[in-house]
């Protein structure tokens, strides 16, 4: 299975080439060659790195050879809309009217800011095949009217908000729906959508997303009207997804669609897979349906809420035929259940390519039972999951303590290394630790510190290493974690997170104000094990959280410098709680960010001020920004003056300790400045400790709350390739 790389990522570099490309039509360079004679093929390879917007309304009208070009099949066949934040409705009506009829594959999610009305030109793209309009303002009237229209329509994915009717669907409409095969739904209302219509399913992705009071106050139920119950059974389903957001609601409305599969499970069916946090309890109907699954059919991809798994013998009794997707997030099961009834004692799983243990603290020893959580893991248990699943590339062990013995080559950092195909890897930081060091080397400071909040402690901090050769002269290569980073060079995706790291960015709760203390075995991580991720030179996405000893951050330093290619970065709580010791280094790491397109801040005390502001400045590609600091101060005036020297920033969260006046003002006041400009702008600057954060909260666009405004593991955290 391949991850989807979005071409978006090349954008920017892409509108670049192609200007100096149309500047230089009738020039040549030194060498003789004119740009605008490289082939068709080149061409057209340059052409599909750039937004579809640009090239039909823009590119395609500066030259006779581009005007062609730019309208080729293999450029309007699919057109991604969904992180084209410069597109506006009067965009989206020209490109329908210009290229309507060549797009088969339409991709609008997470165009929060464009009207409803939108939605209308969609009409002109007769031969439509796939359409995602997840995230966009669409009422039943216009579903009705829009899909009437589009007869070849095989994959659609919408929301359902509040006012759903399905009464005001269309006879053609639903003739539509009849043969949709793949369907998106995320769920903001108790509702079975657009279900009952879509008799024809074969891929079934269910987003439960309805909190358990109205915004009046009023409680919501999860039961269904009879009538509108009339869904069909799946008998052509393939893969059922169903992901839930924490509130009892949610769990209510699932419960009735599989109620549905219980009492017919599909034969064809070979990718089960529910994400459900907290508790969800098992109930009749569902103990039948994964009965019959076991009776009835082999599955590729399998995902259940943990207390479906804690102890009961399920595994021992489903069957696999080629899996490449595992998830056992938060389960009780042991390393010695894994082994015997995963892998069949070391079964070859060359087929699995994602695979999340995420919390899952006793899948790295025998037996569960009289065992602590902190205590070494077995390093048998995971060489034979490095051996039999040794294709893997996506791997999750976070949330967990995984303390390697002191048994030489035995050490996880260095079991993990003969996994050469992994593109992400989530670790808890005790589990870097290299064992030999931390029994030799005393103390360091913070670890003598008690990490509490507000407690400010004066330490000497040395002056920090600005180059990878003072590094090497600290002789920190020779640790298992440098070496399993030199080993992983082609690693897009890393999260190191505290085992006991909890964010202070609330879901459907009040912010917590205790976070519990870092493990004694992460006491050790700092500095040197942070410089060691500079050698992922492919590195895309980087998360740390909950690394105590970090004194100066030179570590970040060396990766602004090598890992050119970094376009996430989320930080939390490095260091002391009391103080941000890695701000000088945090503001040279942003300058030579010159790719980073979405930042994450959390830490306690943090001063967003001129001198920090300025120095993100310098992240040319930033789209979005979300910092989320108790006690946090920031300068409005530096704000501003970001937001105008920044012109792609689209998303600006900052959830500080300032009163509820200055981060209101400050938010109306970049709302009125930049709105016009910003189609996209999205705004939140409030208290975070505030009683109403939640109710602001809810109206944050998915597409930012998710991937970005809540802290989260996301390594392995669905299939790859799940949707688009």
């Amino acid at each position: 299975m391949e991850m989807f790389f979005s071409p978006y990522s090349k954008a920017p570099a892409a509108k670049e080439w192609v200007k100096e490309v149309v500047s230089e039509e009738n020039e040549e360079e030194s060498n003789g060659v004119n740009l605008m004679e490289f082939s068709d093929e080149i061409l057209l390879h340059i052409l599909s790195y750039v937004p579809c917007t640009d090239l039909v309304l823009n590119v395609r009208r500066t030259c006779r050879k581009l005007a062609t070009l730019c309208l080729d099949k293999s450029l309007t066949h699919t057109v991604l809309l969904q992180k084209d934040y410069k597109v506006n409705k009067d965009k989206v009506k020209q490109l329908m009217r210009d290229i309507g009829k060549e797009i088969y594959q339409l991709n609008m999610a997470g165009c929060y800011w464009l009207p409803s009305s939108t939605i209308d030109h969609v009409t002109r793209c007769k031969n439509l095949v796939k359409l995602n309009l997840s995230g966009c303002h669409v009422t039943s009237l216009r579903l009705s009217k829009m899909l009437s229209t589009l007869q070849h329509l095989r994959s659609l994915a919408i929301d359902v908000n509040p006012g759903f009717d399905a009464s005001q669907l269309s006879s053609e409409c639903k003739a539509t729906l009849s043969r949709v095969s793949e369907l998106k739904q995320t769920l903001y209302t108790p509702s079975y959508g657009v279900v009952p219509c879509c008799t024809s399913l074969e891929k079934l992705l269910l987003y439960f997303e309805i909190l358990d009071r109205s915004r009046e106050g009023f409680m919501l139920s999860g039961q269904l009207m009879v009538g509108e119950s009339n869904v069909p059974h799946y008998q052509n389903l393939r893969i059922f997804y169903a992901r839930l957001a924490p509130g009892y609601v949610n769990q209510e409305v699932v419960r009735l669609y599989l109620a549905v599969l219980s009492d017919r499970t599909p034969e064809n069916l070979h990718a089960f897979l529910i994400s459900a946090p907290g508790s969800f309890a098992e109930t009749g109907a569902t103990k039948n349906l994964l009965d019959s699954m076991a009776r009835n059919v082999r599955l590729d991809a399998l995902q259940l809420p943990k207390a479906w798994i804690n102890g009961s013998g399920l595994l021992q009794h489903l069957k696999f035929n080629n899996p490449f997707y595992f998830s056992f997030s938060r389960c009780t099961l042991s390393g010695g259940h894994l082994i015997q009834r995963v892998i069949n004692g070391g079964k070859d799983l060359k087929s699995l390519t994602s695979l999340n243990l995420s919390g899952c603290v006793h899948c790295l020893a025998p037996e569960s039972l009289f065992r602590k959580a902190e205590d070494d893991i077995d390093s048998s248990i995971l060489e034979s999951l490095v051996v039999s699943c040794c294709n893997l590339r996506h791997l999750n062990l976070s949330a967990a303590h995984h303390h390697s013995s002191e048994s030489i080559g035995n050490h996880l950092c260095q079991l993990l290394s003969r996994l050469k195909h992994l593109l992400s890897l989530a670790l808890p930081v005790c589990s870097i630790t290299d064992v030999a060091a931390t029994v030799e080397k005393p103390p360091t400071a913070p670890s003598l510190v008690p990490q509490t909040f507000g407690r400010k402690v004066r330490i000497g901090i040395q002056a920090y290493p600005r180059n990878l050769a003072d590094q090497a002269n600290q002789k920190i290569e020779s640790s298992v974690f440098w070496a399993l980073m030199g080993s992983l060079r082609f690693l897009e995706t890393l999260e190191i997170i505290g085992s006991s790291f909890s964010s202070a960015m609330p879901r459907n709760e009040p912010a917590i104000r205790n976070s519990l203390p870092p493990c004694v075995r992460a006491q050790s991580v700092g500095d040197s094990e942070v410089a060691a991720i500079s050698q992922l030179t492919y590195l895309q996405s980087l998360t740390l959280a909950q690394l105590p000893s970090i004194l100066t951050g030179s570590g970040l330093v060396n990766i602004g410098l090598q890992c050119q290619h970094l376009r996430t970065l989320s930080l939390a709580n490095l260091g002391m709680m009391g103080k941000v010791v890695y701000m000088s280094a945090l503001m040279d790491m942003l300058k030579h960010c010159k790719c980073l397109r979405d930042l994450r801040l959390e830490q306690p005390y943090f001063c967003a001020g001129a001198q920090f502001f300025q120095a993100l400045s310098h992240c040319s590609s930033l789209q979005r920004l979300c910092i989320v600091s108790r006690s946090g101060t920031l300068q409005s005036d530096a704000v501003m003056s970001f937001m105008a020297n920044c012109l792609e920033v689209i998303m600006c969260h900052m959830f500080m300790g300032e009163s509820l006046t200055v981060c209101k003002n400050l938010q109306q006041s970049i709302v009125r400045s930049f709105q016009a400009e910003r189609p996209a702008l999205n705004v939140v600057i409030f208290p975070l400790l505030h009683e109403d954060l939640t109710e602001v909260i809810r109206d944050v666009p998915m597409r930012h709350l998710d991937e970005i405004t809540l802290f989260k593991s996301r390594v392995a955290e669905e299939p790859p390739n799940l949707w688009w």
